[in-house]
C-alpha cells in the first residue's frame, strides 16, 4: 500500500503577521466596546494598554499621579486609567472607598512587584491579610508606643548630640539624612530591639536612605517589565556587590544584617534560649500568634515581614519631618509661635504632654497633609459585590483607586493647598470636617499599622529640636520637600538632603555670626 507523503504547512511571515494583527485587533475592540469598564469616561489609550502609564512610570520618571489628575479635569471625577482599572476624584468618595466594614482587597498588579510578597503591607487577599496584621495591632499599638516612647527619646537625644557638636562649625550637615537616620535607629530598636547606629555615623548612613528612595524607581520599572527583578536577583551576589554604587552596597549590608537577625531570634524563641529580660520584639508576637497558621511562621515569611515594616517605617515619617523643618525654619512667624507653646511645658515633656498642644498638633498635621505616606494611588477591589458612584455601577472586582496626595492637594477642601498653614487646623469645626478627607496613613481596613509608632517619633522629635536648634539652610528649596514623582512613596525633585548650617538655641548673636562667616 503506497503511503501519502505528509505535507507539512509552514506558515508564511505575512500569515503570522496577519495573525498577530487580527490578535491584536481583537483585544482593542474588546477593551473599547465590550469590556464591562468600557462605558467610563477616560482616554482610549489608557483603555487599551497599560503602557500609556508605563510611560509616565519609566520614561517620564514616575508622573502618572499627575497625568491621572490631567485626565480628571477633561473626563470628569470617575475615568478609566488602564484596561482594568478606575480612578475617582471625589473627597466624598473616600470614606466609602477606604472604610472598615466589608471585604477589601489590594491590586495585585501594584504589590506584587515588591520583594516582600509574604508580608502584611503587601498582602493582596483580605482574609490572609486580616490574620496577618492580628498580632501586628498590639504591638504597634497606640498604648505600647506610649510605654515605649524612651526608645525614641534616647535616639532624639542622641542626634541632638550629634547636632550639637556641629553647632557654630561652619559646615553644613545633611539634616534630611540625620532626621533619615533618626527614623532607622528609633524603628530597628522598636521592631527589633536591635541598634544599627546610623546616628553614630559620621554621614548618618545617608546612603541607605537613598536606596530607599531608589527602591521606588525599581518597582516602577518592574510594574511595566515583571521579568526585570528576578534577572536582578538572579545575579551573584559578589557581582551586584562589585557593580552597585555606595548606596547598592549599604542596601545589601542593611539586608544582610536583617537575615542575621531574624534568624537569630527566630532560633533562640525554637530552643527557648531568649534572654527573659530582653525587649520583645514584633517576631516573638508573630510566632506567638494564634490566629496565624504554622505555614504563616516560617523564616521565609517572617523575613519578609520585617522587611516590609523596617522599610515602610524608614523614608515616609523621615520626609514629613523634613517638610515640617524646612517650612519652619523658612516662616520664622510659625516657628516663633511653636516654640512659645512649648515653652510652657518641662524640659523634657513626656509624648501625652505634647499630644496636648493644638498649635504643635496643628505643625504635625500640615506637615503630614503635605506628606503622606504614598504618592501613588491606593486601589481597592470589592471581590463579593458591585460598588457605585453617583449613577455609576462599579462591577464586582474592579479595581478603584484614589491618590491620597492628590486629595490633600485639592483646593475643595484645603484651600490655597501649596501653602504650609497649621491655622487651617486650629478650628475644631474645620478639623471635623477635613477628617474624612485626611488619610496621610491611609484609612479603613488596610490603613498603617504603624502611625502610631510615626506620630510619637513627629511629636517628640520635632519638639526636640525646635526647641534645642536653629536651622540656617545652605540652597534649600521646595525642590527639597515638595511631591515631583511618584515613588510608591513621595519622591522629590532634589533627593541629595537639606544641607542646613546648625547653631544651638541661647548662642550668642556674636557667636552666630562669626559661625555663619567661616
Amino acid at each position: 500500500m503506497k503511503t501519502l507523503p505528509v505535507i507539512v504547512h509552514t506558515p508564511s511571515w505575512q500569515q503570522f503577521a496577519a495573525i498577530i494583527g487580527i490578535y491584536f485587533a481583537t483585544v482593542i475592540f474588546y477593551r473599547l466596546f465590550l469590556h464591562p469598564l468600557a462605558r467610563f469616561p477616560g482616554p482610549k489609550l489608557a483603555a487599551v494598554t497599560r503602557y500609556v502609564e508605563g510611560y509616565y512610570d519609566v520614561v517620564r520618571g514616575g508622573q502618572y499621579t499627575w497625568k491621572i489628575a490631567e485626565m480628571h479635569k477633561k473626563y470628569g471625577p470617575i475615568i478609566r486609567i488602564s484596561p482594568y482599572e478606575l480612578h475617582v476624584d471625589d473627597p466624598a468618595y473616600f470614606e466609602k472607598l477606604f472604610r472598615q466594614d466589608g471585604r477589601w482587597n489590594k491590586y495585585w498588579w501594584s504589590y506584587e512587584r515588591f520583594a516582600a510578597k509574604h508580608s502584611t503591607v503587601f498582602c493582596v487577599e483580605h482574609d490572609v491579610h486580616r490574620r496577618r496584621r492580628a498580632p501586628l495591632n498590639a504591638f504597634f499599638s497606640k498604648a505600647n508606643v506610649a510605654r515605649r516612647q524612651s526608645i525614641v527619646r534616647e535616639k532624639t537625644n542622641k542626634l541632638c548630640y550629634r547636632l550639637s557638636q556641629c553647632s557654630g562649625s561652619g559646615e553644613t550637615v545633611n539634616l534630611s539624612a540625620a532626621v533619615g537616620a533618626l527614623v532607622r535607629d528609633v524603628a530597628m530598636e522598636f521592631i527589633l530591639s536591635r541598634d544599627f547606629h546610623n546616628l553614630d555615623m559620621d554621614d548618618f548612613n545617608g546612603s541607605i536612605g537613598a536606596i530607599f528612595q531608589g527602591s521606588g524607581i525599581m518597582w516602577r520599572i518592574c510594574k511595566h517589565i515583571p521579568w526585570f527583578r528576578p534577572v536582578i536577583n538572579a545575579l551573584p551576589r559578589v557581582v551586584t556587590r562589585h557593580t552597585g554604587d555606595e548606596s547598592g552596597r549599604a542596601f545589601l549590608t542593611f539586608r544582610k544584617q536583617l537575615t542575621e537577625i531574624t534568624s537569630e531570634i527566630m532560633t533562640s524563641i525554637a530552643t527557648n534560649s531568649c534572654d527573659p529580660d530582653a525587649p520583645r520584639t514584633v517576631i516573638h508576637d508573630i510566632l506567638a500568634s494564634s490566629t496565624l497558621p504554622e505555614q504563616e511562621k516560617t523564616f521565609e515569611r517572617v523575613y519578609d515581614e520585617m522587611g516590609a515594616l523596617t522599610g515602610a517605617a524608614f523614608e515616609t515619617t523621615a520626609h514629613v519631618m523634613r517638610i515640617i523643618l524646612y517650612y519652619l525654619y523658612t516662616q520664622p512667624a510659625i516657628l516663633s509661635r511653636l516654640r512659645a507653646e512649648l515653652a510652657t511645658l518641662t524640659t523634657e515633656p513626656r509624648l501625652n504632654e505634647l499630644e496636648q498642644l493644638p498649635y504643635l498638633t496643628a505643625v504635625l498635621m500640615e506637615g503630614l497633609r503635605l506628606g503622606p505616606g504614598n504618592a501613588t494611588r491606593m486601589a481597592r477591589i470589592a471581590p463579593d459585590r458591585d460598588l457605585f458612584y453617583e449613577n455609576w455601577r462599579i462591577p464586582a472586582g474592579t479595581p478603584v483607586g484614589m491618590t491620597t496626595i492628590l486629595m490633600h492637594m485639592d483646593p475643595r477642601v484645603y484651600p490655597e493647598p501649596e501653602q504650609f498653614q497649621p491655622d487651617r487646623w486650629m478650628d475644631a469645626d474645620v478639623r471635623k470636617k477635613a477628617d474624612k478627607t485626611f488619610a496621610p496613613f491611609s484609612r479603613g481596613t488596610r490603613n498603617c499599622g504603624g502611625m502610631q509608632l510615626a506620630w510619637a517619633e513627629l511629636y517628640l522629635g520635632i519638639a526636640a529640636l525646635v526647641q534645642k536648634f536653629d536651622f540656617t539652610f545652605d540652597g534649600a528649596g521646595p525642590k527639597d520637600v515638595i511631591c515631583a514623582s511618584d515613588r510608591f512613596i513621595i519622591g522629590t525633585e532634589d533627593s541629595s538632603g537639606i544641607k542646613a548650617y546648625v547653631t544651638e538655641r541661647g548662642m550668642s548673636i556674636a557667636t552666630r555670626n562669626m559661625s555663619s562667616d567661616r
